[in-house]
């Protein structure tokens, strides 16, 4: 310890003569260079010792007056592109806090700021945006946040940027990176979205896109999902906002693009979905809760049915089959899940729930979407336990933010860059907001006219024909093939069994056979005569085939 102490006084000791003999030379220049001016200008002591403190304060003096005034006129160009910041950053020859001048983009910089997106004494570099002009459409900029921000920060404040840029949220469209967390791309639009409508896609546009389009955004870009298989989609709206329309549009798009599916139809509204009943395997038009009940029954067992084939498969350790996509389209859905006063009438309400809900949750795995639609998206509309089995949502204008949690769920306003569908324009009809695989999207269905709609089912119903015709011989196609012969839309049992080889003389048995050997299920005519009809028929054969 003590030899310890004795060092440290010895620096010291050293230290301090350093200091003294530093300050004896300073005083010895100081003394020189006072004798100098003395000598030049022949003053006296104390006019020289004035003059000389008098210049050094007047040229201290003048440099703070030119720093200051640099400063200033920095500050005063917070419009300009070329504008700068200071900031605090390490040189590469090891010096530390050295300041350096960053020019920095305006606009985005005190938007993100003032909005809390970013801190305050961050910025958005002028070298890491890259600004585009979209004609007609809007400003797009690509960007980066500082580190250690990520594009989720940007995100949840566009409602307030969209103030900072004096637009609403709609205004704002973003889109994140794949490369990088920090990379963001923000589109300003010049005007309300959809305010000029977009021209319906062409055949090729739809052929080509990757995926189902289910409209325009606010681009003018096709966006929609990327397929039917194992989803199933909920769209909801208060009514006269254009749902049909959109359906229409997206039915029109699915026999374009998805190549063969089988098509269940129930019309709440009667003539909503008309256009496509004679491609449809099974078309109703009624708001019936039992009728709805009876096609929902229908696909669940045709979905166990696949699953027993699916279990088979496994078992023999065979490929799993690969099975028709069955798309089941439902418009007014919350019509059928309203229970009367009765318990019979609850009880019978409850069981079309449980048995949706197993439709919807359970068929996906054996090809079978259902495509609900309601225009009362409120809490009792639709039973939670059917809601929560949709993948993806689509609500168009609702008259609040409640409503709209319904349609697109709970916690939809948590996700990242949600769109509320209550500020909406409700003048403009068929745009809503698509929420698929955790991304938001605004979108305008559709509108394509009777007769390019009218010219794709008559494509598809001739296909689908020509395919018939082609197909072996099988005792539906024989059928078939007999009442198109006879020119007949229905034949009663007792004349289609012998013609089939079926002569039982018991009408139930006789039936049964029937329904065994066609695989369809018989029906009555007007009179109430037992038999099979012709559409019926054909929509077994096409489904089969």
């Amino acid at each position: 310890m003590g030899k310890k102490r004795h060092g440290y006084d010895s620096r010291e000791g050293e230290d301090i003569y350093a200091h003294t003999a530093g300050a004896i030379g300073g005083l010895g220049m100081v003394l020189a260079g006072l004798i100098a001016i003395k000598s030049k200008l022949g003053l006296s002591w104390p006019a020289t010792v004035a003059l000389t403190a008098g210049a050094l304060v007047a040229l201290g003096y003048a440099a703070w007056r030119a720093k200051t005034g640099v400063m200033r006129w920095w500050a005063g160009k917070p419009a300009e592109a070329s504008s700068t910041a200071l900031v605090q950053d390490s040189l590469p020859g090891g010096a530390d806090d050295a300041e350096v001048l960053i020019p920095t983009h305006p606009e985005l910089t005190a938007a993100l700021t003032r909005t809390g997106a970013i801190g305050k004494d961050e910025i958005v570099p002028l070298s890491d945006v890259r600004t585009e002009e979209l004609p007609g459409i809007g400003t797009q900029y690509t960007f980066l946040v500082p580190r250690g921000r990520t594009h989720e920060d940007v995100a949840k404040q566009l409602g307030p940027i969209a103030s900072m840029f004096g637009v609403t949220r709609l205004h704002l469209k973003l889109e994140t990176s794949r490369h990088t967390e920090r990379e963001v791309r923000l589109l300003k639009l010049h005007e309300p979205p959809f305010t000029r409508p977009f021209t319906a896609p062409a055949r090729h546009e739809i052929e080509t896109f990757a995926g189902i389009p289910l409209g325009h955004d606010v681009t003018g870009r096709l966006a929609g999902v990327p397929t039917f298989d194992k989803a199933s989609l909920l769209v909801a709206g208060m009514t006269q906002m254009g749902k049909t329309t959109l359906v229409n549009g997206l039915i029109t798009c699915l026999l374009i693009a998805y190549g063969e599916f089988e098509l269940y139809l129930l019309d709440g509204k009667f003539c909503g979905l008309t256009k496509f009943e004679p491609i449809a395997t099974r078309y109703e038009s009624s708001d019936d809760p039992a009728v709805f009940w009876s096609m929902v029954q229908e696909l669940n067992k045709r979905a166990d049915s696949r699953y027993e084939e699916i279990k088979e498969a496994i078992r023999n350790r065979q490929p799993v089959p690969k099975f028709k996509p069955v798309i089941f389209i439902v418009d007014e859905a919350a019509d059928f899940f309203a229970s009367g006063a009765t318990n019979e009438e609850k009880d019978q309400a409850r069981q079309i729930a449980e048995d949706t809900r197993s439709l919807v949750s359970k068929s996906l795995e054996s090809g079978i979407s259902s495509v609900l639609m309601t225009q009362r998206p409120s809490t009792n509309a639709i039973p939670v336990v059917v809601r929560d089995q949709f993948l993806y949502r689509l609500c168009l204008y609702v008259a609040s933010s409640g409503t709209a949690k319904v349609a697109l769920g709970d916690t939809y306003f948590e996700t990242v860059a949600p769109i509320n569908p209550a500020l909406l324009d409700p003048k403009i009809k068929g745009q809503g907001v698509l929420f698929a695989n955790g991304t938001s999207t605004l979108i305008r269905g559709f509108d394509f006219s009777d007769e390019f709609i009218w010219g794709v089912v008559d494509e598809t119903n001739e296909r689908r024909q020509k395919r018939l015709e082609v197909a072996p011989e099988t005792p539906l196609t024989t059928a078939i093939q007999l009442m198109r012969d006879k020119g007949v839309d229905f034949m009663a049992s007792a004349d289609l069994g012998p013609a089939l080889g079926v002569l039982d003389p018991r009408p139930t048995e006789l039936g049964k056979q029937l329904s065994k050997l066609l695989g369809v299920k018989g029906d009555k005519d007007s009179k109430g005569t037992r038999g099979y009809k012709l559409a019926d028929l054909e929509a077994a054969a096409m489904s089969a085939s």
